[in-house]
């Protein structure tokens, strides 16, 4: 983590921890993938408020306490989802419910998070709120659009393209000490 980095989190009173972005990345010339999940440490995690989210990776990628209201920002604000004047609950994390990296070719990270312009990055929704069936864009599934970490596509890989699906650039920051 870099100093700026390190200096954001402890003025936010995060603490001194190791943190880790919940970022998978695609296999890429010889490199192998990187699954979010094996980055993060072993659990227990607790948001900014103290908050247990989930005892251990299984929980975590199982039935875990993220939503709107536990998903907080690192100074324990709520992330603005569904049904707020700027919807901005699209997080960055390139991975499967399970939190493995996409197989082969199908590059939902970006680039391995270097490009800013074409391609697609998946990403999961903060409060858990997907499309209603009366709402253009719905596919049939009554729980899609309803995973923290792998709700669907990016419309792009810039800000702009994020901004379109109701995202910011967001990311999940976990302690992994």
């Amino acid at each position: 983590m870099s100093k700026k980095n390190l200096g954001l989190a402890a003025a936010a009173g995060a603490g001194n921890h190791k943190w880790r972005a919940y970022l998978s990345a695609s296999a890429a010339a010889g490199s192998p993938a990187v699954n979010a999940r094996d980055r993060i440490g072993r659990g227990p995690w607790r948001n900014a408020k103290g908050l247990v989210i989930a005892r251990d990776l299984g929980e975590l990628h199982g039935e875990n306490k993220l939503d709107k209201e536990t998903a907080l920002t690192e100074k324990g604000n709520t992330v603005p989802g569904r049904g707020t004047w700027w919807n901005s609950h699209d997080i960055l994390t390139g991975s499967r419910p399970d939190g493995t990296a996409f197989d082969g070719s199908e590059d939902r990270t970006c680039g391995n998070w270097t490009r800013s312009g074409e391609g697609q990055a998946q990403i999961g929704h903060s409060d858990r709120t997907g499309l209603r069936p009366d709402e253009p864009g719905y596919r049939g599934d009554p729980t899609s659009g309803r995973s923290w970490n792998s709700s669907h596509p990016s419309n792009g890989c810039s800000y702009e393209a994020f901004r379109t699906t109701g995202g910011k650039g967001y990311i999940y920051c976990f302690a992994a000490d």
